[in-house]
């Protein structure tokens, strides 16, 4: 079903209202590892998930229900319920005060179903059904919930959530440990660790042992980027069916080419046609693309399931823009592959090491593009008891973030959307490159 033109979406809040754990908890404050005290972290990011009326539950509200949940799970969760502070040197750490969990009800005025794609990311209504408040009531909170019914039953539950305390892997925990004790559970099935310094401290001495691109300083350099504003790029989103992915694949000479993943095929496609699309007026420049990678799995590591908090890091694939641009696509793959490759238990440990010793830099901003790949992590089958979610996932990208989620579009086609911010010029001619790389194969079938 497609948007109608003419929808006016009308959300009605109620007052903010503090959800506390069901239970006491521990009143103590616990340290945030080097990997959560990043300065490119200090934000909230995102989460939703739309749900269709369903019958088997009849009866049942689910802001009361969801509510419940969220109270239940933080006796578990519960450094969620307390607030961030600030020590020496700007170390943020966590006063797990029991103040809990903003949590905003509200209904709006239409059905779901009359939202059509436009659940997809960029979602046109994330900031009505996922009310950001102003920064002085959210700075210190670490965790909002807003549960917004539609007048046919069905429902949209947004999250913000410090990104300090949780990764993508972290929430989807959270999230699913609600939806156990929704049905009964009386303690998740995978019970949560905190251990954020024992895992990702850093050294004594720190030390610096790898090379990271992705916090690289420039003195006083200034880049074409630097002139873009923000404020008027454009929320749009490109969805890849598999078919897609097939036609990105025949790009691909399978001489001397490791075999790779549709992941890796879309990644490589995004980089260099978003590149080609700022066309950028010192072809020399220096560009990146960063590959948020988890840690969790490392040999060496050793953390445990139940750990939440962040565990990743994102290496930086490097080249300039007239190369990235006019080399065949499997140059761009090659690139994105060597990053990924990175990823080790030393790799982390001096990610951490440079924090201490470089003062918490943030990533560097010109020319730089940060994928994140959540179609792995279950978004899309988070059941509260409504059945899967129509979708569910971050709503939108940032000017340098990109996102990749699992969606099944009206026409019943199953594929990946990956959202991203473009200057208006842009746009078209990036739709434009997408298209003709997903429709003009170079190379015979691998």
């Amino acid at each position: 079903m497609a948007l109608s033109s003419t929808l006016i979406v009308r959300v009605k809040r109620c007052e903010p209202e503090l959800v506390v754990p069901a239970k006491p908890t521990p009143r103590e404050i616990k340290k945030l590892s080097k990997i959560d005290d990043q300065e490119g972290l200090r934000f909230h990011f995102p989460v939703m998930f739309f749900y269709k009326n369903s019958l088997s539950m009849r009866g049942k509200d689910p802001v009361g229900v969801i509510r419940e949940g969220v109270a239940k799970t933080l006796v578990y969760y519960y450094p969620f319920a307390g607030r961030i502070v600030e020590g020496p040197d700007r170390t943020l750490m966590v006063n797990c005060s029991g103040e809990g969990v903003l949590f905003i009800e509200a209904d709006a005025n239409i059905m779901i179903e009359q939202l059509g794609d436009s659940i997809l990311p960029p979602c046109p209504f994330a900031e009505e059904l996922l009310h950001n408040l102003p920064g002085t009531k959210r700075m210190f909170q670490l965790m909002q919930i807003n549960v917004t019914r539609f007048i046919c039953g069905g429902f949209a539950l947004g999250i913000r959530i410090n990104h300090t305390m949780a990764d993508g892997y972290g929430i989807m925990q959270f999230v699913n440990a609600i939806t156990e004790s929704m049905k009964g559970a009386s303690a998740p099935s995978i019970l949560p660790v905190w251990q954020r310094e024992q895992h990702f401290n850093a050294r004594s001495p720190p030390r610096i042992t790898c090379t990271h691109n992705e916090y690289e300083q420039i003195p006083h350099y200034k880049s074409s980027t630097d002139n873009i504003d923000s404020d008027k790029l454009i929320r749009t989103a490109i969805f890849f069916t598999p078919k897609d992915i097939q036609a990105l694949r025949r790009h691909l000479s399978s001489k001397n080419f490791r075999p790779c993943s549709g992941y890796y095929l879309i990644t490589a496609c995004l980089w260099k046609c978003r590149t080609i699309a700022f066309n950028p007026p010192n072809p020399d420049e220096i560009v990146r693309l960063s590959v948020m990678m988890s840690a969790r799995g490392k040999s060496g590591l050793n953390l445990p399931s139940g750990y939440y908090g962040n565990a990743f890091t994102f290496p930086a694939a490097v080249t300039t823009a007239r190369v990235l641009c006019t080399s065949p696509l499997s140059y761009a793959v090659h690139l994105i592959q060597n990053a990924k490759a990175q990823i080790s238990e030393e790799y982390i440990k001096s990610v951490a090491d440079l924090m201490v010793i470089k003062k918490r830099p943030k990533y560097i901003a010109s020319w730089k593009l940060i994928v994140a790949d959540l179609t792995h992590l279950g978004f899309d089958k988070v059941d509260f008891g409504w059945g899967n979610p129509m979708y569910g996932g971050v709503p939108f990208a940032t000017s340098d973030f990109s996102v990749y989620t699992n969606f099944n579009n009206s026409k019943g086609e199953d594929g990946i959307a990956v959202s991203l911010f473009l200057p208006p010029l842009a746009v078209e001619k990036f739709k434009y490159e997408v298209k003709k790389m997903t429709s003009e194969p170079v190379f015979s079938k691998m």
